[in-house]
């Protein structure tokens, strides 16, 4: 997750949503006061080979945190510094309300189906492979399902951000909240944590009628918020 005093943002980095990519091009941007979490290894690279700004600042409040996996960083343990999927309610108790309110916050969503496919291949990069049915029992969406909505509200209700943008049309609402910061430049985004899947049908010829109404059950709240479909 990003915090730029020089923009005056947050975003909120959701989970599958292209946000490696979009942070990677934010950073170019950002001024020595910025927060920027660290993302893995591989992401770091490509960041530092664009010659973009790494992670800084996201120590500088009391305590410590420890950057850890993917999974663990997005849905582990309360900590107390900024990290990596960090939630909302975790971000405004540490930088208090006076810049949770001032600052234009925003983030992405994705289809369900669309995303719990992208997350099976991220989650198994080769083969063998569990059947999509095998996955939906997995702990990765039980967690997803049950933490992805808290990253962008209080109660698990009601979004507590000014933009919601759509993964399915990311180009146009990036470009769009880029202008509204005053960026001057537009954002290129990198191909980050893309490699790794070469099944690129689409999620309707991947899923069955099974896997698709317990999609549907899990992820309801975002089908209903986003008028999201099969």
């Amino acid at each position: 997750m990003i915090i730029s005093h020089k923009y005056r943002f947050i975003f909120l980095k959701t989970a599958k949503t292209a946000g490696t990519s979009i942070e990677i091009a934010l950073s170019k941007f950002l001024g020595d006061d910025d927060i920027i979490t660290p993302v893995s290894s591989d992401d770091e690279n490509i960041r530092r080979q664009l010659g973009y700004r790494g992670p800084q600042n996201f120590r500088r409040t009391p305590g410590k945190r420890r950057v850890s996996s993917f999974f663990s960083t997005m849905f582990g343990r309360r900590q107390k510094a900024f990290y990596n999927h960090m939630p909302a309610h975790e971000v405004r108790d540490l930088i208090g309300d006076e810049i949770w309110n001032g600052y234009y916050k925003f983030c992405f969503e994705r289809n369900p189906f669309d995303r719990v496919v992208s997350l099976y291949y991220w989650c198994h990069k080769t083969e063998p492979r569990p059947t999509m049915a095998e996955f939906l029992k997995h702990k990765e969406i039980q967690l997803l399902s049950t933490r992805g909505i808290s990253l962008y509200t209080f109660d698990g209700e009601q979004p507590v951000v000014d933009k919601i943008g759509r993964y399915e049309t990311l180009t146009h609402d990036l470009d769009e909240i880029r202008q509204r910061l005053g960026i001057p430049e537009p954002l290129v985004l990198p191909q980050a944590k893309t490699s790794h899947r070469t099944d690129r049908r689409h999620y309707s010829e991947i899923l069955d009628d099974e896997c698709r109404d317990e999609i549907a059950a899990r992820f309801h709240r975002e089908m209903q918020l986003f008028d999201y479909r099969f």
